[in-house]
Protein backbone atom coordinates (compact mmCIF):
# COMPACT_ATOMS: atom_id res chain seq x y z
CA UNK A 1 0.00 0.00 0.00
CA UNK A 2 1.54 3.36 -1.00
CA UNK A 3 0.70 6.41 1.13
CA UNK A 4 -0.53 8.31 -2.23
CA UNK A 5 -3.29 6.09 -2.15
CA UNK A 6 -4.38 6.85 1.40
CA UNK A 7 -7.43 9.14 2.19
CA UNK A 8 -5.93 13.01 3.10
CA UNK A 9 -6.76 12.17 6.79
CA UNK A 10 -4.93 9.13 7.17
CA UNK A 11 -2.08 10.59 4.73
CA UNK A 12 -1.98 13.89 7.18
CA UNK A 13 -1.55 10.97 10.41
CA UNK A 14 0.92 9.35 8.89
CA UNK A 15 3.16 11.79 7.64
CA UNK A 16 2.22 13.29 11.38
CA UNK A 17 4.11 10.18 12.88
CA UNK A 18 7.45 10.33 10.67
CA UNK A 19 7.80 13.92 11.48
CA UNK A 20 6.97 13.17 15.35
CA UNK A 21 9.82 10.41 15.07
CA UNK A 22 12.80 12.90 13.22
CA UNK A 23 11.92 15.58 15.87
CA UNK A 24 11.56 13.39 19.17
CA UNK A 25 14.78 11.09 17.95
CA UNK A 26 17.18 14.00 16.97
CA UNK A 27 17.39 14.96 20.25
CA UNK A 28 16.80 12.10 22.74
CA UNK A 29 19.85 9.86 21.77
CA UNK A 30 22.02 12.80 22.24
CA UNK A 31 20.56 13.84 25.92
CA UNK A 32 22.62 11.87 28.35
CA UNK A 33 26.11 13.07 27.14
CA UNK A 34 24.53 16.28 27.24
CA UNK A 35 23.34 16.22 30.62
CA UNK A 36 26.32 14.11 32.18
CA UNK A 37 28.63 16.69 29.87
CA UNK A 38 27.97 20.27 29.67
CA UNK A 39 25.13 20.26 32.66
CA UNK A 40 27.76 18.35 34.88
CA UNK A 41 24.84 15.57 36.37
CA UNK A 42 25.95 12.61 38.37
CA UNK A 43 25.44 9.16 36.59
CA UNK A 44 22.27 8.58 39.03
CA UNK A 45 20.61 12.02 38.32
CA UNK A 46 21.22 11.71 34.60
CA UNK A 47 19.20 8.20 34.82
CA UNK A 48 17.04 9.60 36.69
CA UNK A 49 16.01 12.09 34.63
CA UNK A 50 15.83 9.78 31.47
CA UNK A 51 13.56 7.66 33.69
CA UNK A 52 11.76 10.52 34.39
CA UNK A 53 11.24 11.53 30.73
CA UNK A 54 9.54 7.92 30.37
CA UNK A 55 7.53 7.98 32.97
CA UNK A 56 5.79 11.40 32.64
CA UNK A 57 5.10 9.88 28.98
CA UNK A 58 4.11 6.06 29.87
CA UNK A 59 3.06 6.86 32.86
CA UNK A 60 0.30 9.62 31.86
CA UNK A 61 -0.37 7.99 28.70
CA UNK A 62 -4.07 7.04 29.32
CA UNK A 63 -4.63 10.47 30.53
CA UNK A 64 -3.98 11.58 26.48
CA UNK A 65 -6.26 9.03 25.40
CA UNK A 66 -8.88 9.72 27.56
CA UNK A 67 -9.09 13.60 26.51
CA UNK A 68 -8.97 12.82 22.99
CA UNK A 69 -12.07 10.71 24.14
CA UNK A 70 -13.51 13.49 25.71
CA UNK A 71 -12.40 16.85 23.63
CA UNK A 72 -11.70 15.40 20.22
CA UNK A 73 -8.33 14.77 18.68
CA UNK A 74 -7.73 18.02 17.07
CA UNK A 75 -7.18 19.96 20.43
CA UNK A 76 -5.33 17.24 22.13
CA UNK A 77 -2.82 17.08 19.46
CA UNK A 78 -2.37 20.46 19.50
CA UNK A 79 -1.59 21.14 22.83
CA UNK A 80 0.75 18.82 22.50
CA UNK A 81 2.74 20.03 20.02
CA UNK A 82 2.40 23.44 21.77
CA UNK A 83 4.21 21.77 24.63
CA UNK A 84 6.43 19.70 22.58
CA UNK A 85 7.78 23.13 20.97
CA UNK A 86 7.52 24.26 24.45
CA UNK A 87 9.95 21.92 26.21
CA UNK A 88 12.44 21.46 23.65
CA UNK A 89 12.87 25.51 23.62
CA UNK A 90 13.52 25.03 27.20
CA UNK A 91 16.22 22.02 27.27
CA UNK A 92 18.49 23.64 24.46
CA UNK A 93 18.60 26.94 26.97
CA UNK A 94 18.38 24.73 30.17
CA UNK A 95 21.69 24.99 32.25
CA UNK A 96 20.64 23.49 35.62
CA UNK A 97 19.56 20.30 36.93
CA UNK A 98 16.30 21.87 38.02
CA UNK A 99 15.58 23.85 34.72
CA UNK A 100 16.32 20.33 32.52
CA UNK A 101 14.35 17.97 34.63
CA UNK A 102 11.05 20.82 33.96
CA UNK A 103 12.18 20.42 30.11
CA UNK A 104 12.46 16.89 30.14
CA UNK A 105 9.10 16.35 32.40
CA UNK A 106 7.35 18.85 29.30
CA UNK A 107 8.76 16.76 26.52
CA UNK A 108 7.86 13.34 28.01
CA UNK A 109 3.81 14.95 28.67
CA UNK A 110 3.45 16.58 25.50
CA UNK A 111 3.69 12.76 23.58
CA UNK A 112 1.42 11.82 26.41
CA UNK A 113 -1.32 14.04 24.77
CA UNK A 114 -0.84 13.29 21.23
CA UNK A 115 0.64 9.97 20.69
CA UNK A 116 -2.71 8.79 21.96
CA UNK A 117 -4.53 10.74 20.02
CA UNK A 118 -3.07 10.36 16.83
CA UNK A 119 -2.86 6.62 17.19
CA UNK A 120 -6.37 6.57 17.93
CA UNK A 121 -7.39 8.12 14.96
CA UNK A 122 -5.24 6.32 12.66
CA UNK A 123 -6.86 3.17 13.56
CA UNK A 124 -10.65 4.88 13.65
CA UNK A 125 -10.06 5.53 10.09
CA UNK A 126 -8.44 2.68 8.94
CA UNK A 127 -11.41 0.72 9.79
CA UNK A 128 -13.65 3.34 7.73
CA UNK A 129 -11.01 3.17 4.95
CA UNK A 130 -11.32 -0.53 4.79
CA UNK A 131 -15.17 -0.46 5.19
CA UNK A 132 -15.01 1.65 2.24
CA UNK A 133 -13.15 -0.54 0.02
CA UNK A 134 -9.70 0.12 0.56
CA UNK A 135 -7.81 -2.74 1.62
CA UNK A 136 -7.57 -4.18 5.08
CA UNK A 137 -6.43 -2.02 8.00
CA UNK A 138 -3.70 -3.53 8.97
CA UNK A 139 -1.96 -2.55 6.19
CA UNK A 140 -2.38 1.05 6.77
CA UNK A 141 -1.32 0.22 10.51
CA UNK A 142 1.95 -1.63 8.98
CA UNK A 143 2.39 1.71 7.08
CA UNK A 144 2.09 3.85 10.17
CA UNK A 145 4.16 1.36 11.97
CA UNK A 146 7.06 1.81 8.74
CA UNK A 147 6.96 5.74 8.93
CA UNK A 148 7.59 5.97 12.62
CA UNK A 149 10.43 4.04 12.23
CA UNK A 150 11.69 5.63 9.42
CA UNK A 151 11.52 8.95 11.67
CA UNK A 152 13.54 6.81 14.16
CA UNK A 153 15.98 6.18 11.61
CA UNK A 154 16.44 9.88 10.20
CA UNK A 155 16.06 11.46 13.62
CA UNK A 156 19.38 10.68 15.02
CA UNK A 157 21.34 10.79 11.84
CA UNK A 158 20.04 14.75 11.75
CA UNK A 159 20.67 14.95 15.48
CA UNK A 160 24.10 13.75 14.26
CA UNK A 161 25.11 16.33 12.03
CA UNK A 162 23.35 19.10 14.19
CA UNK A 163 25.43 17.88 17.47
CA UNK A 164 28.31 19.55 15.39
CA UNK A 165 27.75 22.81 15.93
CA UNK A 166 26.03 22.49 19.71
CA UNK A 167 23.09 20.64 21.99
CA UNK A 168 20.79 24.05 21.95
CA UNK A 169 21.53 24.09 17.54
CA UNK A 170 19.71 20.07 17.73
CA UNK A 171 17.16 21.10 20.19
CA UNK A 172 16.29 23.90 18.51
CA UNK A 173 15.67 22.04 15.20
CA UNK A 174 14.18 19.59 16.84
CA UNK A 175 11.23 22.13 17.91
CA UNK A 176 10.92 23.64 14.58
CA UNK A 177 10.09 19.66 13.10
CA UNK A 178 6.94 20.08 15.67
CA UNK A 179 6.13 23.78 14.69
CA UNK A 180 5.58 22.49 10.68
CA UNK A 181 3.09 19.45 12.30
CA UNK A 182 1.53 22.27 14.46
CA UNK A 183 1.32 24.59 11.54
CA UNK A 184 0.15 21.37 9.52
CA UNK A 185 -2.47 20.34 12.28
CA UNK A 186 -3.87 23.53 12.33
CA UNK A 187 -4.77 24.01 8.85
CA UNK A 188 -5.61 20.81 7.69
CA UNK A 189 -7.18 18.48 10.69
CA UNK A 190 -10.73 18.54 10.49
CA UNK A 191 -12.54 20.11 13.52
CA UNK A 192 -15.28 17.64 13.58
CA UNK A 193 -14.06 14.11 12.81
CA UNK A 194 -16.57 11.52 11.26
CA UNK A 195 -17.42 8.73 13.59
CA UNK A 196 -15.32 10.00 16.46
CA UNK A 197 -17.46 9.68 20.22
CA UNK A 198 -16.54 11.73 22.93
CA UNK A 199 -16.90 9.48 26.04
CA UNK A 200 -16.08 9.42 29.72
CA UNK A 201 -13.97 7.45 31.91
CA UNK A 202 -15.53 5.33 34.28
CA UNK A 203 -15.20 2.64 37.00
CA UNK A 204 -13.07 1.91 40.10
CA UNK A 205 -9.46 0.37 40.20
CA UNK A 206 -10.38 -2.29 42.21
CA UNK A 207 -10.68 -5.77 40.13
CA UNK A 208 -7.89 -4.25 38.49
CA UNK A 209 -5.56 -4.02 41.69
CA UNK A 210 -6.92 -7.63 42.41
CA UNK A 211 -6.14 -9.11 38.30
CA UNK A 212 -3.07 -10.74 39.73
CA UNK A 213 -1.77 -12.32 35.85
CA UNK A 214 -1.95 -8.27 34.36
CA UNK A 215 -0.07 -7.13 37.20
CA UNK A 216 2.24 -9.92 36.68
CA UNK A 217 2.68 -8.61 33.04
CA UNK A 218 3.03 -4.88 33.92
CA UNK A 219 6.40 -6.22 35.58
CA UNK A 220 7.34 -8.34 33.36
CA UNK A 221 7.04 -5.51 30.87
CA UNK A 222 8.22 -2.75 33.24
CA UNK A 223 11.65 -4.47 33.20
CA UNK A 224 11.52 -4.99 28.83
CA UNK A 225 10.96 -0.91 28.99
CA UNK A 226 14.47 -0.96 32.22
CA UNK A 227 16.40 -2.71 29.43
CA UNK A 228 15.20 -1.08 26.47
CA UNK A 229 15.98 2.37 27.77
CA UNK A 230 19.82 1.37 28.14
CA UNK A 231 19.63 2.65 24.37
CA UNK A 232 19.98 6.46 26.08
CA UNK A 233 21.98 5.01 29.20
CA UNK A 234 24.22 2.45 29.33
CA UNK A 235 24.36 2.24 25.78
CA UNK A 236 26.01 6.09 24.93
CA UNK A 237 28.63 4.96 27.77
CA UNK A 238 29.81 2.30 26.20
CA UNK A 239 30.19 3.63 22.64
CA UNK A 240 32.26 6.70 24.30
CA UNK A 241 34.48 4.32 25.72
CA UNK A 242 35.08 2.77 22.59
CA UNK A 243 34.67 5.41 20.36
CA UNK A 244 36.11 8.60 22.37
CA UNK A 245 32.56 9.89 21.56
CA UNK A 246 29.15 9.21 20.79
CA UNK A 247 28.71 9.88 17.16
CA UNK A 248 28.40 6.37 16.51
CA UNK A 249 25.47 6.39 18.19
CA UNK A 250 23.32 7.80 15.45
CA UNK A 251 24.63 4.91 13.09
CA UNK A 252 23.46 2.35 15.78
CA UNK A 253 19.90 3.74 16.47
CA UNK A 254 19.94 3.42 12.88
CA UNK A 255 20.73 0.35 12.45
CA UNK A 256 17.67 -0.54 15.36
CA UNK A 257 15.17 1.19 12.97
CA UNK A 258 15.92 -0.44 9.87
CA UNK A 259 15.65 -3.83 12.08
CA UNK A 260 12.77 -3.03 12.90
CA UNK A 261 11.59 -1.68 9.14
CA UNK A 262 12.93 -5.07 7.71
CA UNK A 263 11.88 -7.61 10.26
CA UNK A 264 9.00 -6.42 12.00
CA UNK A 265 6.20 -7.59 9.76
CA UNK A 266 7.65 -10.84 9.24
CA UNK A 267 9.35 -11.47 12.85
CA UNK A 268 5.27 -10.81 14.05
CA UNK A 269 3.64 -13.11 11.58
CA UNK A 270 6.09 -15.63 12.51
CA UNK A 271 5.81 -15.62 16.35
CA UNK A 272 2.12 -15.36 15.58
CA UNK A 273 1.86 -18.94 13.65
CA UNK A 274 4.54 -20.49 15.66
CA UNK A 275 4.22 -19.85 19.15
CA UNK A 276 1.79 -18.07 21.32
CA UNK A 277 2.30 -14.96 23.06
CA UNK A 278 4.33 -15.98 26.53
CA UNK A 279 6.72 -17.77 24.42
CA UNK A 280 7.31 -14.81 22.17
CA UNK A 281 7.96 -12.34 24.96
CA UNK A 282 9.43 -14.97 27.05
CA UNK A 283 12.12 -15.31 24.21
CA UNK A 284 12.22 -11.92 23.56
CA UNK A 285 13.53 -10.86 27.10
CA UNK A 286 15.84 -13.96 26.64
CA UNK A 287 17.26 -12.31 23.06
CA UNK A 288 18.04 -8.83 25.68
CA UNK A 289 19.65 -10.44 28.30
CA UNK A 290 21.52 -11.71 26.10
CA UNK A 291 22.74 -8.66 23.97
CA UNK A 292 23.95 -7.17 27.77
CA UNK A 293 25.96 -10.37 28.51
CA UNK A 294 27.17 -10.00 24.91
CA UNK A 295 28.67 -6.76 25.78
CA UNK A 296 29.97 -7.81 29.24
CA UNK A 297 32.05 -10.70 28.03
CA UNK A 298 33.87 -7.75 25.68
CA UNK A 299 34.64 -5.69 28.00
CA UNK A 300 37.16 -7.12 30.02
CA UNK A 301 39.34 -7.13 26.54
CA UNK A 302 39.35 -3.32 26.46
CA UNK A 303 39.04 -3.46 22.66
CA UNK A 304 37.93 -0.14 21.12
CA UNK A 305 37.89 1.98 17.84
CA UNK A 306 35.80 -0.14 15.02
CA UNK A 307 36.32 -3.40 16.70
CA UNK A 308 35.56 -2.26 20.33
CA UNK A 309 31.92 -1.14 18.71
CA UNK A 310 31.47 -4.21 17.23
CA UNK A 311 29.70 -5.47 21.06
CA UNK A 312 27.61 -2.35 21.34
CA UNK A 313 26.18 -3.47 17.73
CA UNK A 314 25.59 -7.24 19.01
CA UNK A 315 23.66 -5.55 21.62
CA UNK A 316 21.66 -3.15 19.70
CA UNK A 317 20.63 -6.20 17.10
CA UNK A 318 19.50 -8.67 19.94
CA UNK A 319 17.71 -6.01 22.22
CA UNK A 320 16.13 -4.78 18.48
CA UNK A 321 14.70 -8.25 17.83
CA UNK A 322 14.07 -8.98 21.66
CA UNK A 323 11.66 -6.06 21.15
CA UNK A 324 10.05 -6.99 17.97
CA UNK A 325 9.02 -10.39 20.22
CA UNK A 326 8.43 -8.39 23.36
CA UNK A 327 6.04 -5.87 22.27
CA UNK A 328 3.45 -7.20 19.85
CA UNK A 329 3.39 -10.47 22.49
CA UNK A 330 2.27 -7.75 25.26
CA UNK A 331 0.10 -5.95 23.02
CA UNK A 332 -1.88 -9.32 22.48
CA UNK A 333 -1.73 -10.55 25.60
CA UNK A 334 -3.53 -7.47 27.53
CA UNK A 335 -7.17 -7.78 26.44
CA UNK A 336 -6.82 -11.19 27.41
CA UNK A 337 -6.51 -10.00 30.81
CA UNK A 338 -8.39 -6.90 30.86
CA UNK A 339 -12.35 -6.97 31.77
CA UNK A 340 -14.26 -6.63 29.08
CA UNK A 341 -14.91 -2.55 27.74
CA UNK A 342 -12.18 -1.60 29.89
CA UNK A 343 -9.30 -2.28 28.31
CA UNK A 344 -8.35 1.68 27.80
CA UNK A 345 -7.91 1.77 31.94
CA UNK A 346 -5.63 -1.77 31.33
CA UNK A 347 -3.60 -0.67 29.14
CA UNK A 348 -3.11 2.66 30.70
CA UNK A 349 -1.89 1.17 33.58
CA UNK A 350 0.71 -1.36 31.93
CA UNK A 351 2.10 2.05 30.93
CA UNK A 352 2.05 3.20 34.58
CA UNK A 353 3.44 0.68 36.73
CA UNK A 354 5.92 -0.26 33.51
CA UNK A 355 7.00 3.63 34.01
CA UNK A 356 7.61 3.71 37.34
CA UNK A 357 9.81 0.39 36.87
CA UNK A 358 11.77 2.49 34.31
CA UNK A 359 11.58 5.91 36.54
CA UNK A 360 12.67 3.55 39.43
CA UNK A 361 15.23 1.66 37.99
CA UNK A 362 16.85 4.03 35.53
CA UNK A 363 18.27 5.98 38.77
CA UNK A 364 19.74 2.45 39.98
CA UNK A 365 21.43 2.20 36.96
CA UNK A 366 22.80 5.40 36.33
CA UNK A 367 24.21 4.69 39.99
CA UNK A 368 25.38 1.50 39.26
CA UNK A 369 27.27 3.22 36.03
CA UNK A 370 28.92 5.46 38.11
CA UNK A 371 30.21 3.35 41.08
CA UNK A 372 33.79 2.56 39.10
CA UNK A 373 32.66 -1.14 39.94
CA UNK A 374 34.22 -3.89 36.82
CA UNK A 375 33.40 -2.06 33.61
CA UNK A 376 31.29 -6.02 32.70
CA UNK A 377 29.09 -6.14 36.13
CA UNK A 378 26.99 -3.44 35.43
CA UNK A 379 26.01 -4.90 31.96
CA UNK A 380 25.99 -8.34 33.84
CA UNK A 381 23.21 -7.22 36.67
CA UNK A 382 21.36 -5.63 33.71
CA UNK A 383 21.16 -8.96 31.73
CA UNK A 384 20.15 -10.23 34.80
CA UNK A 385 16.91 -8.32 34.63
CA UNK A 386 15.11 -9.28 31.85
CA UNK A 387 15.99 -12.88 32.45
CA UNK A 388 14.43 -12.49 35.63
CA UNK A 389 11.22 -11.22 33.95
CA UNK A 390 10.64 -14.38 32.10
CA UNK A 391 9.76 -16.09 35.27
CA UNK A 392 7.28 -13.25 35.95
CA UNK A 393 5.23 -13.66 32.96
CA UNK A 394 1.47 -15.19 33.60
CA UNK A 395 1.86 -19.15 32.95
CA UNK A 396 -1.47 -19.73 31.33
CA UNK A 397 -2.77 -17.41 28.18
CA UNK A 398 -6.60 -17.03 28.17
CA UNK A 399 -8.09 -18.04 24.74
CA UNK A 400 -8.69 -14.19 22.40
CA UNK A 401 -11.96 -11.83 22.76
CA UNK A 402 -13.34 -10.02 20.09
CA UNK A 403 -10.60 -7.68 18.70
CA UNK A 404 -11.66 -4.48 18.32
CA UNK A 405 -8.99 -2.27 16.36
CA UNK A 406 -10.04 0.85 18.13
CA UNK A 407 -9.95 -0.55 21.53
CA UNK A 408 -6.20 -1.69 20.49
CA UNK A 409 -4.72 0.91 19.31
CA UNK A 410 -3.53 3.15 22.10
CA UNK A 411 -0.58 0.89 23.13
CA UNK A 412 1.87 1.23 25.08
CA UNK A 413 5.09 1.32 22.26
CA UNK A 414 9.00 2.05 23.18
CA UNK A 415 9.78 3.87 20.64
CA UNK A 416 6.97 6.41 20.81
CA UNK A 417 8.01 10.33 20.78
Amino acid sequence: MSILRLPPLLRLLVLTQLAFNIGFFAVLPFLSGYLGGAVGMAGWLVGFVLGLRTFSQQGLFVVGGALADRYGVRPVVLAGCALRIAGFVWLGYAERAWSVTGAVLLVGFAAALFSPAVESEVARQAVAHEEAGGGPRTRVLALFTVAGQAGAFVGPLLGALLLAVDFRTVCLVGAGVFVLVLTAHALLLPRHLPGRERVRVRGGMGPLLRNRPFLALCCAYGAYLLAYNQLYLALPAEVERAAGSQAPLAWLFALSSLLVVTAQLPVTRWAGERIGARRSAAAGLALIAAGFAVVAAALPAGRTGTVGLLPAAGFVVLLTLGQMLVTPAVRAWVPDLAERGRLGLYTGALSSVSGLIVLLGSAATGTLLDTGLPSAVPWLLLAAVPAAAIALLPGRERAHRRSDVADTAVQPDTTRP
